[in-house]
């Protein structure tokens, strides 16, 4: 337990007015009480508009993220489509406080690398922010590589990262190297809570794997996960698939 920085979210739910608007209407949300966190790496899995990036969303909300992503430092906002579940959750957490964070948004990523081009435009005396990012520009780089180039260089060990879809810019070579580098984070004692649809990261030993049944997240072994039955059986009879989802 010592290890852990971020222990269970639990959702208030004397204080949701109503369970029939949105985020509350959604299944996931509706029968939600609590789930606890693995003290390296908890995935959240499920399908498109199952809530789980929703939940991920409140969650670093409620730990004092932006909400479009970037550090507890980063205050910017393009559009604040956020809900507002994150008022009504309780986070639990140890004694222990993190010494570095990050919340991913695959989606408004360009707009955290946006803000920091911004800040390192006006003079302030100190390093260029982006320094820590590996030195090049997040823009001067393809989707992938500046979400790699985060993961390799912003991370810097002893954090709480919160992830949303990582692998969204990564191909399966890099999200294979994403693995290693979670596995060299989490040996610094650091604690990832991220949602994914990837098989590969899924993969990680001993990840606690929160996925949607009847309307609930019910933990799971990765195996049961419906995204590694789905794709292993695809690939294994990829020719079958085919000739029933291309007919002539």
């Amino acid at each position: 337990m010592d290890t852990h920085y971020l222990l269970q979210m639990q959702l208030l739910r004397d204080k949701v007015d109503s369970f029939d608007r949105y985020p509350y209407l959604l299944p996931v949300i509706k029968n939600f009480e609590s789930i606890n966190f693995h003290p390296q790496v908890t995935f959240i899995v499920g399908e498109n508009g199952s809530g789980k990036s929703t939940l991920l969303e409140a969650v670093a909300s409620a730990w004092g993220f932006n909400p479009e992503g970037g550090t507890r430092n980063i205050e910017f906002s393009t559009r604040s489509s956020h809900s507002d579940l994150w008022q009504n959750i309780r986070l639990s957490r140890s004694f222990r406080r993190p010494k570095d964070g990050f919340f991913l948004r695959a989606e408004s990523f360009y707009n955290v690398a946006s803000h920091i081009d911004e800040l390192d435009e006006e003079p302030f005396g100190g390093p260029p922010i982006i320094d820590a990012y590996g030195g090049t520009s997040l823009h001067q780089q393809s989707h992938g590589e500046s979400f790699f180039a985060l993961m390799m260089n912003r991370f810097s060990g002893k954090g709480l990262y919160i992830l949303d879809e990582p692998e969204a810019a990564l191909s399966p070579t890099r999200q294979m190297a994403m693995v290693s580098r979670i596995s060299d984070l989490t040996k610094d004692d650091s604690q990832f809570i991220v949602a994914t649809h990837s098989p590969i990261l899924m993969s990680f030993p001993n990840a606690e794997n929160y996925e949607k049944d009847d309307g609930r997240l019910k933990s799971v072994d990765y195996e049961e996960t419906e995204h590694y039955q789905v794709t292993k059986d695809y690939l294994c009879n990829y020719q079958s698939y085919l000739k029933t989802l291309i007919e002539d």
